[in-house]
């Protein structure tokens, strides 16, 4: 019987199909009203999560925005001081941690580490507002062996973001510098400053206040991204033609200065802010301490894809050929041609509008008419000087 013959099997055709991308990291994507893309874990986290393409998520899908919730807490103090030789005051306070401002180069952003939360879209969605700060600051200004300087509100996080409207610490705060006639600098990007008016005018007229207005950009479409939830650019100036008309000196920070972004606005922002009734300029380049770097990288990705190379590259011939350099002496304004050149362009236009570029700008502040304020049971009230109840011996 002879063996069957196998015959071969014709090859099996395949219909051509479309390639798909491979699944990976997803790149990043702006939120609307928020400044950060992405919630980056914090340096101190022990876990690390990235935002992953496993094939369920969709470009069109619109990604969930993110609450802001304010939470009150007690501090235990309320004066931090510092002794950069950079920084032109010595103490500072500031009612709120976190900012809703949402600006991406804020470098408070990392603090926020420090709660274990992100220095991202966590330091711009959940905030803390030091509910007790008006009472720690008079107990602090009480003290007998308290030498009063004058104080910077809003360094760290803005003073008059938007929960200020219904918090009201940092207005509480100036009632009592206020009534101890204690000197402060205020700066902030919020027209909310003016509601205070009423309170820094006497204190001006008295050289007890003073502010700045951060303007970074002109561009309105560059601030939304920028710094989303901060007062728009004609608005600031706004602000500050209110306050010099007030009779507060105020002055522009041009802060920061971020190459082939804002860079190129240098003169026309120094100008608009004269004529707004500025009497007084400074600039700081940009910094990119921590977690700030990534978060801006990522931004510039979101945001100006086109640029971010060359944006970073000239970050970085600014610092040294790193992204970041904290050394004090060229944290704030770089070094290198570059960092010249801004220095050179922001200088010759100060000069031209005969603006102060204000590096001391608070010398102009009087400490020697401050009372100490006497901490009296509440059934006697609060007052400074000589109270009715119990007596100062000084």
């Amino acid at each position: 019987m002879r063996p069957a013959v196998l015959e071969p099997k014709p090859p099996i055709r395949r219909e051509p199909v479309d390639e798909q991308p491979l699944l990976g990291p997803l790149p990043p994507v702006a939120r609307k009203g928020r400044g950060a893309v992405s919630n980056i874990q914090g340096r101190y986290e022990l876990n690390g999560r990235e935002r992953f393409d496993d094939g369920w998520e969709h470009e069109d899908d619109e990604l969930p925005a993110f609450r802001t919730v304010v939470t009150d807490e007690y501090a235990k103090s309320i004066l931090t001081r510092n002794t950069s030789p950079d920084i032109p005051f010595n103490v500072s306070l500031n009612p709120y941690r976190g900012c809703e401002h949402g600006c991406i180069y804020c470098f408070a952003r990392p603090t926020h580490s420090y709660l274990g939360l992100s220095p991202g879209l966590d330091f711009e969605s959940r905030l803390f507002a030091k509910v007790n700060a008006a009472d720690l600051l008079r107990r602090e200004l009480a003290r007998p062996g308290y030498v009063p300087e004058h104080i910077a509100i809003g360094v760290n996080t803005d003073a008059y973001q938007p929960c200020e409207r219904d918090k009201k610490l940092t207005r509480q705060v100036l009632e009592v510098l206020s009534e101890c006639r204690h000197p402060v600098g205020l700066i902030s990007k919020s027209a909310l400053i003016e509601r205070d008016i009423d309170l820094l005018a006497p204190m001006a007229a008295q050289d007890l206040a003073c502010a700045a207005v951060t303007i970074t950009t002109l561009d309105p479409q560059i601030a939304r991204t920028l710094e989303p939830r901060a007062a728009a650019p004609a608005r600031r100036l706004r602000t500050i033609r209110t306050l010099a008309e007030a009779g507060i000196p105020v002055s522009v920070s041009v802060a920061p200065i971020i190459p082939f972004v804002t860079e190129p606005e240098i003169e026309r922002i120094l100008e608009a802010a004269f004529e707004a009734g500025a009497s007084g300029a400074h600039y700081v380049v940009l910094r990119l301490p921590h977690e700030v770097n990534p978060l801006f990288q990522e931004w510039l990705q979101a945001h100006f894809p086109d640029r971010a190379q060359r944006v970073m590259n000239r970050i970085r011939e600014m610092r040294g050929g790193k992204d970041y350099d904290s050394d004090f002496s060229r944290r704030m304004h770089g070094e290198g041609v570059w960092a010249d050149l801004i220095r050179q362009r922001f200088h010759k236009t100060v000069e031209r509008l005969r603006m102060t570029e204000l590096r001391g700008r608070f010398g102009r502040l009087d400490s020697s008419q401050f009372r100490r304020p006497v901490v009296v049971p509440p059934s006697a009230g609060k007052q400074c000087g000589n109270a009715t109840g119990q007596l100062d011996l000084f």
